[in-house]
Order: C-alpha cells, then structure tokens, then sequence
C-alpha cells in the first residue's frame, strides 16, 4: 500500500469514529463451564472520538507531507 493509499483510510476511519462519537465493538472473551453448563462471555471494546481525531490528523499529515521533505 502506497501512503496516499494509507492517508485515506486513516480519513475515513477518523471520520467514522467521530461521526458516531466513537465506536463500541464487542470480542468473544474466556468461556465459563460451570456445574456442567458452558456460558460465553463478550468482552466489550470502545475506540474513542480522540482515536479517531488522531487518525484523521494523520492521514491528513500523509496526504500533506511530500516524500523529500522529511
């Protein structure tokens, strides 16, 4: 992947995360066998809007800088 390729993909999960101020997902997490019945648990996750302002701030910086100048 080329950096104007990875600039626009930091955009547009910047945007994202912001637009929906931040972004919850859940994870299988560690199963349970307790008195012979199995339970499975999720673990929760949250990306925050700072996560995602940092993403946008990044692939604008990507798209910005030329690759001589650094």
């Amino acid at each position: 992947m080329n950096k104007k390729t990875i600039g626009l993909v930091l955009i547009a999960v910047g945007l994202v995360v912001l637009a929906y101020s931040g972004i919850t997902f859940k994870t299988p997490g560690k199963p349970i066998n307790f008195l012979g019945m199995h339970f499975e648990t999720t673990v929760t996750h949250f990306v925050s809007p700072a996560v995602g302002a940092i993403a946008l701030v990044g692939g604008l910086l990507l798209l910005a800088i030329k690759p001589g100048r650094v």
